[in-house]
């Protein structure tokens, strides 16, 4: 019996861990629907990005962090605005301070040039960490955009 626990255990323990059971794993977590909206443009293989952040509630998120990736990398040695870092050749990571229940956060804009001048490149938004709260609604916090280089505004 004590060695049916212990697998069971340890099972609900690595699903928890790749994200299987984010709600087993979250009993008692505050709960918290994050979202980004904002516009994406391509120029001749710059990418202009800029995310704003929103919290529908109904807790407060202490900090938060968005991931965007792109199906193009980003040429190397770029300088990222503050709070953001790459985190592979085609992911960056940036922070989201703390947002109150029904908070819109702070703009975080940024602008990479993309090896090889693509004709288009798909980008992935994300939530990458939620400050431990749990997001039930996760239809509002993904998104996947095509962006054209056309110069236009393409808004998610």
């Amino acid at each position: 019996m004590r060695t049916v626990r212990g697998i069971t255990a340890a099972v609900a323990g690595l699903a928890a861990a790749c994200g299987l059971a984010p709600r087993a794993a979250a009993v008692g977590a505050p709960e918290a629907d994050l979202a980004y909206h904002g516009a994406a443009t391509l120029a001749g293989g710059l990418l202009d990005v800029r995310v704003t952040p929103r919290n529908h509630g109904p807790s407060a998120v202490p900090e938060t962090s968005v991931l965007l990736r792109w199906s193009r990398p980003p040429t190397d040695g770029q300088t990222l605005p503050a709070g953001c870092a790459r985190s592979g050749a085609r992911v960056v990571l940036c922070r989201v301070a703390a947002l109150a229940a029904d908070d819109v956060g702070e703009e975080i804009r940024l602008r990479v040039r993309l090896r090889g001048a693509p004709s288009e490149v798909r980008m992935d938004l994300d939530t990458a960490w939620s400050g431990g709260a749990v997001d039930r609604n996760r239809d509002n916090d993904r998104q996947r955009v095509l962006v054209l280089d056309t110069g236009d505004e393409y808004h998610f």
